[in-house]
């Protein structure tokens, strides 16, 4: 990997851990101002404002326990790249206690802003076989 695809790779490890931690700030920190969180069977939350609002609910309604394996990582421009990810792990739903086993695969654009790469297009979804 080059140093640019090194620093996304920094970056998703931190994405690792905000979302281990369910820390919405360390999260914002991450994406773009103008970003996109694309989550599996919800409308796209567009800007900062509503990407907050997306993990604000996500971390009060489950926690996770989550690794993220970096399939690739290619740099398509000098400000763009993308990433894909599998994760696999666990989720806790707050208002049951119950869960179970948690396993997606991922798709990331990254935009390099100010020489710092920044998350523009986040979108997932589960490689868990359907629950009856």
């Amino acid at each position: 990997m080059n140093a640019d695809e090194q620093a996304v790779a920094a970056v998703l490890a931190k994405y690792q851990d905000a979302l281990n931690q369910s820390d919405t700030n360390a999260v914002m920190k991450l994406y773009a101002s103008d970003g996109v969180f694309m989550p599996q069977h919800f409308p796209s939350s567009v800007g900062a404002d509503a990407v907050r609002k997306a993990y604000d609910a996500v971390f009060a309604a489950i926690t996770l326990s989550v690794n993220f394996n970096i399939a690739e990582i290619l740099q398509i421009a000098p400000e763009w790249a993308i990433a894909r990810t599998n994760s696999a792990g666990t989720v806790k739903a707050k208002a049951t206690g119950g869960g179970g086993p948690e396993a997606n695969q991922e798709l990331f654009v990254f935009q390099k802003i100010d020489d710092a790469w920044k998350i523009a297009r986040y979108c997932f979804s589960t490689t868990n076989p359907p629950r009856a």
